[in-house]
């Protein structure tokens, strides 16, 4: 168990407060809610409940948009064979079904490819330029990767290959020299939100082509479960343009999802209720990179892309299958790595964790590495042997710039790229050693004592009684969240046990299922604890504790009745006892 830093924010300007809660007829919680999120006017809340499509940004802002669509004419114009080509995760896959998807009836002739997690690695591959050429291909359309593909670029202009990049992660000190490089991240592009997936970009391409050559946007709406599959489980910030696509995305999703994803959502048990941003990121999305981390990505795009409703469930079955494995092989090489870090004292005091073992499967190691954090709370970077090369997938805690610190190890390094907060690797073996000390020196001499211990941040305080439905129905309109627009948390203090209601549950009897009191309040408010039954015998006698938790619903079929009936039950982040 590690313990938490309970962090409460700032409460918004008392002023703001009490003049947005007057203007939308709301409690000053909610009211205090939105000011923490910058949210002050009467315009701004109907902004953020309402989002609108209108108010996307106009694609043509991003630097080079102009040079990829006219390329991209030309394109059609001399029925030129095109490559759209993706990383093998989720967004890079769903990217390439969308644009194929979009332009398939418009290219002369157009092939997918998803380079090969094991003998390609990630990025642009000579292999995958190779297969471009002797397919006659003229043109490659690149997603969610290639903004540091200077040499390969290069390798493939002098096979007579153009490219359009379509990025969103950081550039390196030269943008490669392709027709296009559509990456809000460049330093030299004025686009107003930089926070895009990789798909998101792609989107843009297709927005700005549309605009240019008279295609209605409800072409382009068709592809916004897509779109919103790929910024929930790529992470990115749902804020901006990503709120509003993820918004409109979760619509389809669960209106009329296209075929591929409507058989993974009935394959991971979730076609019954309303699918949700935590359903995309713990059930679809895990399923989808699945198929890239134990077999090909291909498999992926190939279920996106599908129009059959039998064949797509034959390969969400296919996949779901590999997911299960993946699942098992994960769980092995994160006990592997605990029993490292428990038996070896020297990585004890250390502020990181970096681990090596050459028979580790690289397509899950960036899984383990964030569940080892969990554990160990420092920045982790776990790494295995592929192609005569170390690999690894870095993971960071919030607040420190992973990307940052390993700038400072370029040196050692064949190549790196990534964000803030995650990233790969590929070094040489004979750097290991040294990789691993500069690594630990780096993080030790520049991150601040207190983000090695983790932070719970609490939005704002509640009484139980202030829990009524229709509080939870306004947080509700709070949704997509996601990082940048989470769920809130809320902290109460002094709660106890109603009537000894307290129990635990779960198959492997690690979870609290809990009925909560607060002042003598003659009513009560369940709530559900995972793994949080080591508390079971602090609180279970009455004794009184301070929960901090976000709101959720538990839906459960009384006897009474046919029909589920549903109430509110608080989902506990942690619990403290004095």
């Amino acid at each position: 168990m590690i313990n938490k830093n309970w962090i409460i924010k700032e409460h918004g300007n008392e002023d703001d407060v009490r003049r947005l809660a007057e203007q939308l007829g709301v409690e000053k919680p909610i009211a205090n809610l939105l000011v923490q999120r910058g949210i002050k006017t009467f315009e701004e809340a109907k902004a953020f409940f309402r989002p609108s499509l209108e108010n996307l940004h106009d694609p043509f802002l991003m630097k080079d948009m102009e040079k990829a669509v006219g390329r991209i004419e030309n394109a059609i114009k001399n029925r030129e064979k095109v490559l759209i080509y993706g990383d093998y995760d989720v967004d890079g896959t769903t990217a390439v079904a969308m644009l194929y998807l979009f332009f398939r009836n418009r290219f002369g002739t157009i092939d997918y490819y998803i380079p090969d997690r094991y003998t390609e690695g990630y990025g642009i591959s000579l292999r995958g330029i190779d297969y471009a050429a002797s397919k006659g291909i003229s043109l490659i359309i690149a997603l969610d990767c290639g903004i540091k593909a200077v040499e390969k670029v290069e390798y493939a202009r002098k096979k007579g290959i153009e490219f359009i990049i379509c990025d969103h992660h950081e550039a390196g000190e030269t943008i490669p020299a392709a027709v296009a490089v559509l990456d809000p991240k460049r330093p030299d592009c004025a686009y107003p939100y930089k926070e895009l997936s990789g798909c998101g970009v792609g989107f843009k391409l297709l927005q700005a082509f549309a605009l240019r050559n008279n295609v209605p946007f409800s072409e382009l709406e068709e592809f916004l479960d897509l779109v919103s599959v790929s910024i929930a489980s790529d992470i990115v910030p749902v804020t901006g343009e990503n709120r509003i696509l993820t918004y409109y995305g979760l619509k389809k999703l669960n209106s009329s999802p296209r075929t591929g994803l409507a058989a993974i959502i009935k394959v991971a048990g979730i076609d019954q209720r309303e699918i949700s941003v935590e359903d995309i990121v713990f059930k679809i999305g895990p399923r989808i990179n699945a198929a890239g981390r134990i077999e090909s990505g291909k498999h992926s795009v190939d279920l996106l892309i599908s129009e059959d409703p039998s064949a797509a469930l034959d390969i969400s079955n296919q996949i779901n299958g590999l997911n299960s494995t993946r699942r098992n092989i994960d769980g092995n090489i994160t006990q592997e790595a605990l029993q490292m870090l428990k038996t070896d004292k020297k990585l004890a005091g250390r502020k990181t964790t970096v681990l090596f073992n050459p028979k580790w499967n690289k397509g899950v190691i960036g899984i383990v590495a964030s569940r080892l954090i969990e554990h160990y709370y420092r920045p982790t970077i776990i790494l295995t042997e592929s192609n005569g090369f170390i690999t690894g997938s870095a993971r960071s805690v919030p607040g420190f710039d992973l990307y940052h610190a390993l700038e400072q190890c370029a040196d050692l390094l064949e190549n790196f790229g990534g964000h803030m907060y995650a990233a790969g690797v590929t070094m040489r073996k004979d750097a290991l050693q040294a990789f691993v000390n500069r690594f630990e020196q780096v993080v030790s001499d520049t991150i601040e004592p207190g983000l090695l211990i983790p932070i719970l941040e609490i939005d704002t305080e509640l009484k139980l009684k202030e829990i009524t439905p229709k509080l939870y129905r306004i947080i509700k309109q709070f949704e997509p969240f996601g990082p940048g627009n989470m769920n809130p948390v809320f902290i109460t203090e002094d709660v106890a046990i109603y009537n000894g209601d307290a129990r635990i549950v779960g198959s492997s009897g690690g979870h609290l299922k809990l009925n909560l009191t607060q002042d003598g309040c003659p009513s009560c408010i369940s709530g559900i604890a995972f793994n949080m039954a080591y508390y079971y015998d602090e609180i279970k006698d009455g004794k009184a504790f301070d929960i901090c938790y976000s709101l959720d619903e538990n839906t459960y079929r009384n006897a009474s009745s046919i029909q589920p009936k549903t109430s509110i039950q608080l989902k506990i982040r942690d619990i403290k006892t004095s």
